[in-house]
């Protein structure tokens, strides 16, 4: 099988009969022409990869000939070929998009290494253009659902933000889709075709979380064998998502401050700092004024980051969307599509307050598909503890018309603990209060877990 498809132009039959030869030997499919028009018209109807060209002929010269193939098939390497090199004219050549530039005195061994990595350049471009085509595939199977008035308004405030290059805060609870959310933004926006790259900031100790946001170079510690890029300068004209950047450190404030006002990073060692193009995504599901009030987050990086926020509600201030969400996990886990689920089971579900959000339902579901081995999920193959929690509520429930104010609130305080774990910033958020408040009402009834 030949290894790549090669066209040759020159006004010259004998330079042609020449370069032909030595790359069919080398196993490449070789046309030529002497005519920088035939050249063009070939690439157009063909699927040449590779082009080498003169540069000077009598109909159009090898500039023209360069032009007319970027414009026919622009990920087709040009080689230019000159029997008068000159400086001048390589640097155009280049600048006009040109792979290399080459004299015909050139040796055979070097005319044959840039054909090959002309080939290589190629190939490793289309498969960067089908990765990114493979990603975007993934990305718009992965979509956030719903066609509740609270998520209809977050996605009309993704799409008028996303042309833009604000910085963007997603804020919400654990398991709304904070992610996706991020992903949506880069996708919709001017910068789709570039990388996104997400990281969590509360995954990771200090030092390796600076080492891989802005990389480092050799010696600085130990173990840093080579130097390494840091996310920054990988998601260069991309996106990049900052999840839970609530957790970050002093130092790493401090750092990424620096990012949103000079737009460079430094090195971990360094001492020149890199520029980098990014838009910088936020994401947290803690409540970062109440964190600059207590004084554990900057200020200034706070109003750097909050430039377009956007809140996520959690799964049970939008139960009507929680039919559609069982419907597509379903779709997605069961294969073959013969499961379904019972009016009742589903009532159960949409009654629940779902903690864990749309992370928990979709896990719940594809434990129910999996342990279910018949075709239709019942109100018993929902998990024991959001049945009991729910067939016990009407008998366990106290009369609240008798209840005062005082208790009523310390019930409400304890019910919202339990279901966040006593998650104390979490449930702050869910009852709309300060985490301070919280503390003052917890030792005020006396609440302890």
């Amino acid at each position: 099988m030949p290894e790549g498809k090669v066209l040759i132009v020159d006004d010259e039959e004998s330079m042609c009969q020449f370069l032909s030869i030595m790359l069919r030997k080398e196993g490449y499919d070789v046309k030529t022409t002497t005519s920088g028009q035939d050249a063009i018209r070939m690439v157009s109807c063909g699927s040449f990869e590779v082009l080498i060209t003169d540069i000077r002929m009598p109909d159009i010269d090898g500039l023209d000939v360069l032009a007319g193939v970027k414009q026919a098939d622009p990920s087709v390497p040009v080689i230019i070929l000159t029997a008068y090199a000159s400086q001048e004219t390589a640097i155009e050549a280049v600048n006009r998009g040109a792979f290399y530039y080459l004299t015909k005195q050139a040796k055979n061994d070097e005319i044959k290494l840039v054909v090959r990595k002309a080939l290589e350049d190629r190939r490793l471009r289309n498969e960067n253009r089908l990765l990114k085509r493979e990603l975007r595939l993934r990305h718009n199977s992965k979509t956030i659902i719903g066609k509740s008035t609270c998520i209809q308004e977050v996605f009309r405030m993704v799409h008028r933000v996303a042309p833009a290059d604000s910085t963007v805060l997603i804020h919400g609870e654990s398991g709304t889709g904070k992610e996706l959310i991020a992903r949506e933004v880069h996708y919709s926006s001017h910068r789709s075709n570039d990388a996104f790259v997400a990281i969590n900031c509360g995954a990771l100790p200090e030092t390796l979380l600076e080492s891989e946001l802005f990389g480092h170079v050799r010696g600085s510690f130990t173990g840093a064998i080579k130097d390494k890029e840091g996310l920054f300068a990988v998601a260069h004209g991309g996106t990049i998502l900052l999840d839970e950047v609530g957790e970050c450190s002093p130092a790493i404030q401090v750092k990424l401050l620096r990012v949103l006002q000079e737009r460079e990073i430094i090195p971990v060692g360094g001492t020149r700092p890199i520029s980098v193009d990014v838009r910088l995504v936020a994401a947290t599901n803690a409540d970062l004024e109440q964190m600059v009030q207590d004084g554990t987050f900057r200020a200034d990086l706070f109003y750097r980051l909050n430039v377009i926020p956007i809140h996520l509600p959690p799964l049970r201030d939008r139960r009507d969307d929680i039919p559609l969400l069982v419907d597509h996990f379903l779709g997605a886990l069961d294969v073959k599509g013969q499961k379904t689920m019972t009016p009742e089971a589903l009532d159960l579900l949409v009654k629940y307050d779902w903690p864990g959000n749309v992370r928990e339902l979709e896990n719940i579901v594809e434990r129910m598909v999996i342990l279910q081995e018949g075709n239709s999920l019942e109100v018993d193959d929902v998990p024991p503890r959001l049945r009991t929690r729910w067939e016990g509520s009407d008998k366990d429930e106290p009369d609240v018309s008798n209840m005062s104010l005082e208790d009523l609130e310390k019930r409400h305080l304890l019910r919202v603990l339990n279901e966040t774990g006593w998650q104390k910033r979490k449930a702050s958020s869910i009852l709309g209060i300060n985490t301070s408040t919280l503390y003052r009402k917890l030792q005020r009834y006396g609440i302890e877990r």
